[in-house]
Formats: structure tokens, sequence, C-alpha cells
């Protein structure tokens, strides 16, 4: 089955781009130009992945990715005409997992969104999700893709579910940025060690609405992060 793409984009003629490399690849595309419309086709229709202009007449993509991010987990790229760091942080941090700026390669984009369909549809080959212990409340499921953290389901970005099975696959043993780039990108040149700042930071807040007075997540400054064994309920 083909993977099904929404792009969500006001400017006609990048529209018509998109949808046509997409569809030249084997994918399923479909458009639209507003922030509504993307949001009525969610609630009635199932998509693999999104791309979200940032500029749209009636909001913001990245308004429209918070919002998706309280039901799901789809994944999402964002187009901005925007480059500066600070935006392609901002767009990690709500929950986005890949970042294009314009104007762009539509070969390069369609290299993008396969990658990120990769990673949302595959499981880390280095993380064995059977190992993750009861112990710590976690669990995570191979055959869903869904992690829970004290019974309670968390919404997770790709990148977000691919470093939470890393770190908790090995409690204790600290990746440094570079390990963890390599273990939960497929394409890790794409990625800086800002970017794994900002999915762990994501990742933290995720988990800290569920419980507010654990940590699991250790950060080591220099080095990078680890998955505590040390930490307490109370």
């Amino acid at each position: 089955m083909k993977h099904r793409v929404l792009v969500v984009e006001d400017e006609p003629s990048i529209l018509d781009t998109v949808v046509y490399a997409l569809e030249t690849e084997g994918l399923s595309a479909f458009g639209c130009g507003t922030c509504a419309e993307a949001a009525k086709r969610f609630e009635s229709e199932s998509f693999d992945l999104a791309i979200l202009d940032v500029g749209l007449p009636d909001g913001s993509g990245m308004d429209l990715c918070k919002t998706l991010r309280t039901h799901s987990s789809v994944p999402i790229i964002f187009l901005t005409a925007r480059s500066s760091e600070v935006d392609r942080i901002v767009g990690l941090e709500i929950g986005g997992d890949d970042y294009v700026v314009k104007p762009f390669s539509p070969r390069e984009l369609t290299a993008r969104v396969k990658a990120v369909l990769r990673r949302a549809h595959s499981v880390a080959p280095h993380v064995d999700l059977h190992s993750v212990k009861p112990a710590h409340a976690l669990c995570i499921d191979e055959s869903t893709l869904q992690a829970t953290f004290f019974g309670e389901a968390l919404i997770l970005s790709a990148t977000e579910f691919r470093l939470l099975q890393t770190l908790s696959r090995h409690p204790g043993r600290v990746f440094s940025r570079e390990q963890l780039m390599n273990l939960a990108w497929d394409d890790p040149g794409s990625a800086m060690e800002r970017t794994v700042d900002a999915h762990v930071k994501a990742l933290r807040q995720k988990l800290r609405s569920v419980r507010e007075d654990v940590e699991p997540i250790q950060t080591h400054r220099g080095f990078g992060y680890s998955y505590r064994v040390d930490w307490q309920v109370k």
C-alpha cells in the first residue's frame, strides 16, 4: 500500500511541484492550502506524513503542528522561507521531524520524506524493545510503535520515539549527541547537535506531562544523555 502524504502549501506552483515529485516516487500525495482545510482532512482521513508550510493564509503551520500533536504522532516536515537556526529548533521542539528551507530541490524533499517514513515505520535495529524493564514504568510496543509512561500513551514524533527507544534500551549508558544522531536518524548528516537537544527537551516535556515527579532522562554536561537507573517514584 502506498504511503499517504498531505501537503499543506498555499502557493499553487509549489504545491503542484511537491505533489508531482512525491507521486513520481510512488507515494500518494494530496494537497490543500489552509490550516482549516488540513484540520478537516486529518479528522476524516488517515495520512502517513504531513508536509506543512509555516506561513499559511489562516494561520501558522507550527500552530497546526501543535494541534496535531495533541492527538496524533503523524510525522511532520516543515516547509519555510525562514532559515535561522532558532526557527529550526522551534519547529523541532514542538514536534516536527524535519525542516526544509525554501527554495528547495523537490528531489531533496522527496528523499527527506522517504527517510522520515522509514524511521516512522521501522524499528531501530540497535534496539531490543522487549528488554525495556517494566519497573521503569515505560512500555514500548514494537508492533504498534507506541510508547506508554505509567500507563498513559505518549504522543511522540517518529524521532522522539526512536530516541526514547535508544536511551531506554541501555539504562545508565551515556550516549553522545553524535551517537544519538547515528541511531535515531537515517541521515545523521542532516541533523545538528542542537537538533538532538531540541528533541530531548520535547521528549522530557511529554514525560513530565504524565509524571512531574520523575526525571528518567539525565543530562551529562559535555558528554550527552542517558536513561537513568536510579530515579525513584515519589
